[in-house]
């Protein structure tokens, strides 16, 4: 008699969603340990604008991080795909934008970038915008912009869509939920009797315990409805102290974001970086002024010390997948085939191809 092998998936955030779906799709029997809410509310991945943006954010992060947000560009179709709930997805590119005291920054950031992309050839090349191919672009820009950089072929989802769509699959395909209820790693010894064929932690910060590398980096958005700006694609501002985005999502819904700071403190957002982020917000679009404010949001992202993702083998069949910092959504789905690898083939070329540590013996 062929039983279907038993995972147990710890952390219903993006991880453990993604996780949990796509063991259940593959035949195994998954229960999922969630220490809050179905609603998401204690996940990092809440509270983000899904950009998919691997030759921005090679401006702050290693070749390998690129590669896998090259990967998710592919990937993320194929996976919204199979859910049964629309998830808003675009991939129209990145438009950097800069005011004229910024100009030397911008110099320097547009020689970075092309720099990246020469070094990783199968990304679309960067491209010098000026007024005229501005306005083609993103016309609502134009008026206040005489130039710009565009990065086509970048992309970007809708966080909370996709949540939400992950949640009802998993209740598609059987996973066997279990909300309020935290779970640790040592609570289970997989491949026992009696006990799961696998375990997979994806709580982040919730494994700090396990995993001594690990600690909080806040974040905040703003959510704004803006009826009167329309913006084609991500769009960011290079700023004097950190490059500011915007990312449009259906229906003018914007998500602003930038602040990153080295605390798990989650109170509030301060005066400060919500004015700064507002303001930003205005240079680029007047309309921006009679926007409602939806919400003001903080979260700690997991990461590790290097700033990068890792999987830890902590026994041939139990996993910790962490460190997704501010690229969740960037890296997940590489995250997720280098974890699927490793339970058909005990091996992973994939890791090695993202540069991606996986610690085992």
């Amino acid at each position: 008699m062929n039983l279907k092998p038993w995972s147990v998936v710890l952390g219903g955030g993006l991880m453990g969603r993604l996780l949990a779906s796509t063991l259940a799709r593959s035949g195994h029997r998954v229960e999922l340990f969630e220490a809050q809410q179905a609603d998401a509310q204690g996940a990092a991945a809440r509270v983000a604008a899904a950009m998919l943006a691997p030759l921005a954010e090679s401006a702050i992060t290693e070749p390998g991080v690129v590669r896998m947000g090259e990967y998710a560009l592919q990937r993320w179709p194929q996976l919204l795909q199979t859910l049964s709930e629309p998830v808003f997805f675009q991939q129209n590119g990145t438009l950097i934008l800069w005011h004229r005291q910024d100009q030397a920054e911008a110099r320097r950031f547009t020689q970075l970038i092309e720099r990246n992309q020469q070094r990783q050839p199968s990304l679309p090349a960067p491209q010098t915008l000026a007024a005229q191919a501005l306005a083609e672009h993103e016309p609502s820009v134009a008026q206040r912009f005489a130039q710009a950089l565009y990065l086509p072929g970048e992309g970007q989802l809708d966080n909370r869509q996709l949540l939400v769509a992950l949640w009802t699959d998993l209740a598609q395909h059987g996973v066997d939920v279990h909300c309020n209820s935290p779970r640790d790693v040592q609570d289970f010894k997989a491949g026992a009797p009696g006990q799961p064929d696998w375990v997979f932690d994806c709580r982040g910060l919730g494994a700090r315990n396990e995993w001594s590398q690990l600690r909080g980096v806040r974040g905040e958005v703003i959510r704004l409805h803006a009826p009167e700006v329309t913006l084609q694609r991500p769009t960011r501002l290079i700023h004097p102290r950190y490059p500011i985005y915007i990312a449009p999502k259906q229906d003018h819904v914007f998500v602003i974001g930038a602040t990153e700071i080295e605390t798990e403190d989650l109170s509030p957002a301060s005066v400060r970086s919500t004015l700064e982020l507002l303001s930003a917000a205005y240079t680029v679009h007047s309309g921006f002024a009679e926007a409602r404010i939806l919400e003001v949001l903080t979260q700690a992202r997991p990461t590790l010390n290097d700033n990068l993702p890792a999987v830890r083998a902590l026994t041939p069949r139990t996993l910790q997948i962490n460190g997704l910092y501010r690229h969740g959504f960037m890296i997940a789905p590489a995250m997720l085939d280098v974890v699927m690898q490793w339970i058909t083939q005990q091996d992973t070329a994939l890791a090695r191809r993202f540069d991606m540590r996986f610690e085992h013996d």
